[in-house]
């Protein structure tokens, strides 16, 4: 997908820390390998999120919450019009928070903390310190809902995620990827094990469920979703697609127009 660099609006302080603040951000929007010294929360209100980093892409669909920890590099990619809130967690406060990048799901309590932080012009310090708590308190309970797709090193895998990569949909097999790449099915598959922690089909499935966010968030119709990223029928794409966001996709989108309504 075609993405662009461009500077950050002006209400929206990033990446130069401590980031906070909020903005739209055009589809394409792009942040190059940054760090901070303090933790990071990125909220997308509307649009999906991506945290990259040398581990792999975080996927943070709307209603989703990244967590970057202190000191670790990342960059952001931004798809659809999106609608962010950024804040910056001081090292005391990202100490009760995973020491690993994650999503996690945003409950109505968290989000109204995050709103309250971000968005008042004044708060006195101590109802910052209170809301802040709260955010850290929701955080520790959110139900983690990472959409990990790592990222290999060994060139001829990068060649196979790479071709994977220009045409998800594509019903190729992974002898068939292997032939272009020089490696057997054998090797590509103990690859897939050892430097992704999955199979072949699996890193594909979350590469297709990356694609279907997109789509769904673009207004794609579940079924012409489903047949865009490779699914035989729309039911086995509303199995996938649960079992790896933890909703229908139909009901992603339901709740993607009502915050987009309400943002």
């Amino acid at each position: 997908m075609h993405e662009t660099r461009q500077t950050a609006p002006a209400s929206l302080d990033l990446p130069v820390g401590p980031p906070q603040g909020g903005g739209l951000l055009p589809h394409g929007f792009q942040l190059d390998t940054h760090v901070h010294a303090e933790g990071l929360l990125v909220y997308a209100v509307s649009g999906i999120a991506t945290m990259v980093t040398q581990q792999g892409t975080w996927i943070a669909p709307a209603s989703r919450i990244t967590w970057t920890p202190p000191g670790f590099e990342h960059a952001y990619r931004f798809y659809g019009e999106t609608e962010v809130r950024v804040l910056s967690l001081p090292l005391g406060d990202s100490a009760a928070l995973p020491a690993r990048p994650g999503v996690f799901v945003v409950t109505p309590l968290l989000r109204e903390a995050l709103l309250a932080l971000i968005d008042r012009a004044t708060t006195r310090p101590d109802a910052r310190e209170r809301l802040r708590a709260v955010v850290i308190d929701e955080l520790v309970e959110a139900v983690d809902r990472s959409i990990h797709l790592p990222e290999p090193r060994d060139d001829r895998l990068l060649a196979v995620t790479e071709a994977l990569r220009a045409d998800p949909a594509r019903p190729v097999t992974l002898t068939e990827l292997g032939r272009a790449a020089g490696a057997s099915e054998r090797t590509l598959s103990r690859l897939f094990h050892h430097e992704l922690g999955m199979g072949f089909r699996q890193w594909r499935t979350l590469l297709r469920i990356h694609h279907a966010l997109l789509h769904l968030g673009d207004g794609m119709s579940v079924t012409d979703t489903a047949i865009t990223c490779g699914w035989a029928n729309p039911t086995s794409f509303i199995d996938a697609f649960y079992a790896v966001v933890g909703q229908t996709p139909g009901r992603y989108q339901a709740e993607l127009r009502a915050t987009t309504r309400t943002s």
